[in-house]
């Protein structure tokens, strides 16, 4: 069976993935946004839905004022005597921590901390003995791959922290994990930096504190410089063995807008690389240590790919994400609608707003919903980035009636891009999409109303030198309320 990359779109970063009771269960990266560390499940490794969040409370994570692309960074999930675990960095408080459940489905643990620094925290269970491998420095004050041996039941170091690799000498060393695989230990990890360098690295070992000796053919994987350059950005990778034996690579990466522009703004994605184990035991991934965007695969359940959401199809607790720490009173959640209630805090401010998104799965779209301004606020759409970058199309009621406006705040400049006056205070919002530009439109009396035209490229990585991706927002600030109804988002593969 043919499948297509990425296998999971829009903005999930740092993939781990691990196998438990004939399932597969994945984790990525969520920065500022709550809940914290989405969670996904698949039979295949190809199809995969997501089933919730593994940190739903804000005592388990701080993450107010945090900065964008600040907070939650790199989780591991891991699966062992029947209990699951996921150890993360809050790169804002420099904290490693983990959580664990015994039932995926259910409420995680209150957090536990290791006294270890460093990012990209990972796990490894070998017999009776579990080492926390994080990228940092060790208690030496030697930077690199550093490991210490810890009791599972507290957190508590059981040897010092020492630095056991330094990598290949590529920039950026991070995303080590370790697996102990026939009778060798082999020691994964990145380099080259999130962006258009970046690479997948092995070493291997005989024993879980080295010494190790890199791969001869390293990177093992990397789109560095591949043409025709729309899937760059390839590293931070996972290795797993399905159930009938083959070896995959769950990395992250990133969809360039053309290919001619060097600019990615749905974030970095998840992609599944076929691997396997050659005779002298050194991994080989993908096509000649790259990866493409079709693969073949010993599979008979064919991908299938959401096209539609809407407020009936998706769940506010599952699919759904605020920003920072939600006032959730000003939140009324139903089935079919939403309404919202202006907080102190805007989009514009490094707080916490009115807000809930979905993350964008694909360039090509048409994002539509029913906006009805209730009393004194401002609410609508926003297709956000970050607090410097987002473009807003809403509904604003002033003393003399109501109007819908389209603003753009680009590296934080503010601008009013078109102001159109309504009669009433219900409109339909239109966001049209390509991979190059966002097109605004208003829709009342029986008219459509063209505002005006963003570029993607003013929302990318590149600009907003950030890690996260586009979030398609409902919003409200000021002291009113807004209600939403009939969302509608389509996506074109």
């Amino acid at each position: 069976m043919r499948y297509q990359n990425p296998v999971i779109t829009g903005f999930y970063p740092d993939p781990s993935v691990c196998e438990a009771n004939g399932k597969y269960y994945l984790v990525t990266s969520s920065f500022q946004y709550f809940p914290g560390v989405p969670l996904f499940e698949s039979d295949d490794l190809i199809n995969w839905h997501q089933i919730g969040h593994v940190l739903t409370r804000p005592a388990q994570v701080q993450l107010e004022n945090v900065p964008s692309s600040g907070g939650v960074f790199a989780p591991t999930i891991r699966f062992h005597n029947g209990r699951f675990y996921m150890v993360t960095t809050n790169d804002t408080t420099h904290e490693n921590f983990y959580v664990w459940t015994d039932d995926i489905r259910g409420e995680w643990s209150d957090p536990i901390t290791i006294d270890q620094g460093g990012i990209d925290p990972s796990l490894l269970f070998d017999g009776d003995r579990v080492y926390f491998i994080s990228n940092g420095a060790d208690d030496n004050g030697v930077g690199g791959v550093t490991q210490c041996e810890i009791d599972i039941a507290t957190g508590r170091k059981l040897t010092p922290s020492r630095c056991i690799w330094q990598g290949t000498g590529g920039r950026y060393l991070e995303s080590p994990h370790m697996y102990h695989i026939g009778n060798a230990y082999y020691l994964m990890a990145a380099e080259g930096g999130t962006e258009y360098g970046h690479m997948i690295v092995l070493a291997r070992g005989q024993t879980p504190w080295g010494p190790f000796t890199n791969c001869p053919y390293n990177p093992i994987l990397t789109n560095r410089n591949k043409a025709p350059g729309i899937i760059q950005g390839i590293g931070h990778g996972d290795l797993i063995q399905a159930r009938d034996g083959s070896w995959h690579l769950l990395s992250l990466g990133f969809r360039q807008i053309h290919m001619w522009m060097q600019f990615h703004h749905l974030g970095r994605e998840v992609f599944l690389t076929p691997a396997r184990f050659e005779g002298d035991g050194w991994l080989s991934c993908g096509r000649d240590g790259t990866t493409e965007e079709y693969y073949e695969i010993a599979s008979d359940v064919p991908q299938t790919r959401k096209t539609v959401y809407t407020f009936e199809n998706t769940d506010w607790h599952i699919d759904w994400a605020g920003l920072r720490r939600p006032n959730w009173d000003d939140y009324d959640f139903s089935e079919d609608h939403l309404v919202l209630r202006g907080g102190k805090d805007t989009l514009d401010d490094q707080g916490s707003p009115t807000f809930m998104a979905l993350r964008q799965k694909a360039f090509d779209m048409e994002y539509t919903v029913q906006v009805t301004s209730l009393a004194g606020s401002e609410g609508g759409v926003t297709v956000y980035g970050t607090e410097s970058e987002h473009y807003d199309l809403f509904l604003r009621r002033t003393e003399t009636g109501c109007q819908a406006v389209l603003k753009m705040n680009i590296g934080g400049i503010r601008h009013e891009q078109a102001v159109l006056p309504l009669d009433g205070n219900t409109a339909e919002l239109v966001i049209r999409s390509t991979s190059t530009e966002y097109r605004f439109f208003v829709r009342a009396n029986g008219e459509e109303h063209f505002l005006g035209t963003g570029q993607s490229k003013f929302l990318s990585n590149e600009v907003s030198t950030t890690f996260t991706g586009v979030m398609l927002g409902l919003f409200a600030q000021g002291k009113g309320e807004t209600r939403f109804d009939n969302l509608h988002i389509h996506y074109t593969f």
